[in-house]
């Protein structure tokens, strides 16, 4: 297979006239947009449909989610949502709960969070160290933990 993608990668430069175009990789890009209703869904999907590289496009009305997956850039998709839809966006801020050490902390709660995530604030440098364990939790939770097979000496 190697041989074959070798060939193809040669062809395609000696037809491009010696430029050397970068390829994009597949991306999954999601973004967080406010959607009342059936038109606004409309007006999302059909201004990331139309971009070039987009392969599939998935909204979660409940969730205010738009995912975009395809050989894009992200940061263009962003952009391209909020200059044709006139409305705000961000990339999507919320983590799976279980992805933080202490969900309930100030900053990473968030009563608009869907159910089942909080914000992500590990790279966050003021509210990233509120969020994560230090060593010695992880010690303590990791002594008493079922997985543990020298707990019970422990106890």
């Amino acid at each position: 297979m190697g041989v074959l993608s070798f060939f193809s990668e040669l062809c395609s430069n000696y037809s491009s006239h010696g430029s050397a175009k970068k390829r994009k990789q597949l991306q999954t890009v999601e973004i967080k947009v406010r959607m009342d209703c059936e038109g606004c869904e409309r007006k999302v999907r059909r201004a990331v449909e139309g971009m070039n590289g987009v392969k599939s496009v998935e909204l979660e009305a409940k969730q205010n989610k738009l995912t975009v997956t395809g050989f894009m850039d992200p940061q263009k998709v962003l952009k391209r949502v909020i200059r044709k839809t006139g409305k705000h966006a961000e990339p999507w801020p919320y983590v799976p709960y279980d992805m933080v050490f202490h969900p309930y902390a100030a900053g990473a709660y968030d009563k608009k969070a869907p159910p089942g995530y909080v914000r992500n604030v590990a790279d966050d440098p003021k509210l990233g160290p509120l969020a994560r364990a230090s060593s010695l939790e992880e010690k303590c939770v990791g002594a008493f933990s079922d997985d543990n097979p020298n707990s019970c000496t422990i106890v």
